[in-house]
C-alpha cells in the first residue's frame, strides 16, 4: 500500500489542510462543554438572561464555525481521495495494457475488473477517511480528557479508568471480528461467483433443466453467508451496549463524585454537565476511531491487492528493430525453427518442435484436432506468447528483436471469438487503421463481404453496435472483425477459426476475394474445416501440439494419415475422388 501514496503526490496541499480543517473543528468542540457549563453556573444560577443569550450565541459561533471547518476539511479530503482512485486507476489500467496473454491468463480478467473498481474505491475510501478523522478522533479523546483535567482533577481520574476499559471493549471486538468479516467476503464472493454462472449460463441451465438444482446451491451458499453474517454481526452487537454500559457507569460515577463535590461546594453543577459531556465525546469518538481502523484495514488490504498487480512486471520486453522497408528478399516470410511453446503454469508443451517456413504472399493452412496447438502457433507470430524453445523469425530476424508495437502494425488478427465495442460501425473498423480513407474501408467491407449488410443497415457506417455487438448475428460479427483487420491492410493476415459462422459459399468468396488484394498479404488460415484450407500453398497438420504433416492438399492427402482422417471425415471418399 505504502507504494500506492505517490499518487497523493499532486495533493500534498489537500493532504495537509484536511486534517489540519478536522483538528480545528475538534478544537472548537472541546470548548462546547465548557461553555455550556458557564451558561449553568453564570446564567441560569443567576437567572442573567442576557449572559444566557450570549453564550447560545458562541455556542452557535463554535457551532458554524465547526460547520465550516468540516464542509473545509471534506472539500480537501474527497479532492484528495478522488485524484488518488483517478492517479491508481490510470496507472493500474495502463500497467494492464502491457500485460501480455501470459499475465492475463495467469492472473484473470475477473481478478482484474475487481481490482479495478471496487478495490480502488475501498482503497480511494480509506485515504478520505484517514485524512478526515485519523487525527481527530485521537484528538478528541485525548483534549477531552485533558479538558476534564483543567475542569477537576480529581473527577477527570473517572476518565483514567473508563478510557482503558472503552479501548479494550473496541478494539478487542474489532480484532475479533476482522478475520470474521474476511470469511463473510468470501462467502459472498461464491454468491457472486453462483450468480453470474448462473446468468451467463441461463440458457445452458434451462437447457438441461437445472433450475432446481441451482436454486438449491444458491440456496445453500446463502445460508452459509447469512449464518456467518449472523455471527459476526452478533459479535459486533456487543459493541454498543458494552460501551454504553462502561460509558454510563462512568457516568454514574461523574454524578455521584460530582455530587459529593458539589455538595461541599469544590464543583460547579456546569462543571459535572461538562464532564460528563466530555465522557460523552469520548464514546463517540472511540467508536468512530473502530469503524475508522476496520475501514482502513480494508483499504490497505485492498491497495496490497491493486499493488502486486503493479509489481508483476510483464515477461516480454519490446525489441528495437523496425519492420524492413524492402520485404521482398531472399529470407522467408515467417519462419519457425525447432520451436516449442510450454504455457505458463502448464506441465506438458502445447507445442513441439515445430519447423517450416512461409513465404511472401503463399497462403498457409493449418488444421489438426480440437487441441492440437492450432491456434497456439499463430500466437507466436504477432508476439502474443513467446516460444520457450527456438527461434520463430519474420523476415530473417528473430521476432523478440521487433518493437512490439511496429510489429502489431503490419499484422491482420482476426481471432476465434468476434469482438466488437460499442460504437458505431466505422468506430469499430478504424481501430485497425485510425487513419483509414473511406476508400480503405469501402475495400475492407467489400473483401470481408460486409458492404451488402452495411448498407442494408440505418445510418450504414453511423450504425450504433451494442456492447460486445449484442445487436448484430454472429455472421455479421465475424465478417466486421474481418474488415477491422483489413482496414489496416497488413502484411500479414491471421485467420484464427474466425469463419466458423460463415457459410461455406460465403467463406469461399471471403479467400478469393484475400487472394485478390494487391498487397498479397501472407496469409495464415487456422480451420477445423478441411475446404477452408485445401487450396493453401502449404497445410500444416498438427497432432497434440507435433506437426503431422507439411504439404499441399494433394500430398498430405496421399501421404499424411491424420489429414486423411480429417478430410474424409468431412468428405465422403466417393465424393472427394469424384472432386479430385
Amino acid at each position: 500500500m505504502k507504494s500506492l501514496l505517490v499518487y497523493l503526490k499532486d495533493y500534498k496541499k489537500e493532504t495537509i489542510l484536511a486534517p489540519l480543517f478536522k483538528m480545528l473543528e475538534a478544537s472548537f468542540e472541546l470548548f462546547v462543554p465548557l461553555v455550556l457549563a458557564a451558561v449553568i453556573d453564570v446564567g441560569i444560577a443567576d437567572e442573567d438572561r442576557p449572559y444566557i443569550i450570549q453564550m447560545c450565541l458562541v455556542l452557535i459561533a463554535l457551532g458554524l464555525i465547526g460547520l465550516i471547518c468540516s464542509i473545509t476539511a471534506q472539500y480537501f479530503s474527497a479532492k484528495a481521495a478522488a485524484g488518488f482512485g483517478t492517479g491508481v486507476r490510470h496507472a493500474l489500467f495502463s500497467h494492464i495494457q502491457s500485460f501480455t496473454f501470459t499475465e492475463m491468463d495467469v492472473i484473470g480478467s475477473s481478478t482484474l475488473i475487481t481490482r479495478m473498481t471496487s478495490d480502488i474505491n475501498q482503497a480511494q475510501s480509506g485515504v478520505n477517511l484517514v485524512l478526515r478523522l485519523f487525527l481527530r478522533s485521537p484528538f478528541i479523546v485525548f483534549g477531552a480528557m485533558i479538558m476534564a483535567f483543567t475542569v477537576d482533577a480529581e473527577a477527570a481520574v473517572i476518565f483514567v479508568i473508563v478510557i482503558p476499559l472503552l479501548s479494550v471493549i473496541v478494539f478487542g471486538i474489532m480484532l475479533i471480528t476482522m478475520p470474521l468479516y474476511k470469511k463473510v467476503q468470501a462467502n459472498l464472493d461464491k454468491i457472486l461467483l453462483t450468480t453470474r454462472e448462473n446468468l451467463a449460463g441461463v440458457r445452458v441451465i434451462r437447457a438441461f433443466n437445472k433450475e432446481e438444482d441451482e436454486r438449491k446451491r444458491f440456496e445453500s451458499e446463502n445460508e452459509a453467508l447469512t449464518d456467518a453474517q449472523k455471527f459476526v454481526g452478533g459479535i459486533s452487537g456487543l459493541m454498543n451496549p458494552l460501551t454504553y454500559v462502561v460509558v454510563n457507569g462512568g457516568i454514574i460515577a461523574l454524578i455521584y463524585a460530582g455530587a459529593l463535590r458539589v455538595n461541599v461546594g469544590d464543583l460547579t453543577q456546569g462543571e459535572v454537565v461538562a464532564l460528563i459531556n466530555y465522557m460523552s465525546q469520548i464514546l463517540v469518538e472511540l467508536v468512530k476511531l473502530a469503524n475508522l481502523i476496520v475501514s482502513v484495514t480494508k483499504a490497505i488490504a485492498c491497495g496490497n491487492r491493486i499493488e502486486s498487480v503493479l509489481k508483476m512486471k510483464p515477461d516480454m520486453e519490446s525489441g528495437s528493430c523496425m519492420w524492413p522497408a524492402d520485404t521482398a528478399s531472399a529470407a522467408p516470410a515467417v519462419e519457425f525453427d525447432h520451436v516449442c511453446l510450454t504455457y505458463k503454469g502448464a506441465g506438458d508443451e502445447s507445442l513441439t518442435d515445430i519447423t517450416f517456413r512461409a513465404e511472401k504472399g503463399q497462403t498457409i493452412g493449418i488444421i489438426g484436432g480440437t487441441g492440437s496447438g492450432k491456434s497456439s502457433l499463430v500466437n507466436l507470430i504477432p508476439r502474443f506468447y513467446d516460444a520457450t524453445k527456438g527461434h520463430v523469425k519474420i523476415f530473417g530476424k528473430d521476432v523478440r528483436e521487433y518493437d512490439t508495437e511496429n510489429l502489431s502494425e503490419h499484422i491482420g488478427v482476426v481471432l476465434q471469438k468476434a469482438v466488437l465495442f460499442k460504437g458505431t460501425i466505422e468506430e469499430n473498423l478504424r481501430w485497425g487503421n485510425e487513419n483509414a480513407s473511406a476508400e480503405d474501408i469501402e475495400e475492407a467491407l467489400e473483401i470481408s463481404q460486409s458492404k451488402e449488410f452495411v448498407e442494408g443497415k440505418a445510418g450504414k457506417l453511423e450504425f450504433q453496435i451494442e456492447q460486445g455487438g449484442r445487436n448484430l448475428s454472429g455472421v455479421n460479427k465475424q465478417r466486421l472483425t474481418f474488415a477491422r483487420a483489413l482496414v489496416g491492410r497488413p502484411e500479414f493476415l491471421i485467420l484464427d477459426d474466425s469463419a466458423s459462422a460463415l457459410d461455406l459459399a460465403t467463406d469461399a468468396a471471403l479467400r478469393r476475394a484475400i487472394r485478390g488484394m494487391k498487397e498479397q498479404p501472407t496469409v495464415f488460415i487456422v480451420s477445423q474445416r478441411a475446404a477452408s484450407i485445401q487450396y493453401a500453398d502449404q497445410i500444416i497438420v498438427l497432432d497434440d501440439g507435433e506437426t503431422a504433416g507439411i504439404g499441399t492438399h494433394e500430398e498430405l492427402l496421399s501421404s499424411c494419415p491424420a489429414y486423411q482422417e480429417i478430410y474424409y471425415s468431412q468428405f465422403p471418399k466417393e465424393a472427394a475422388s469424384n472432386g479430385r
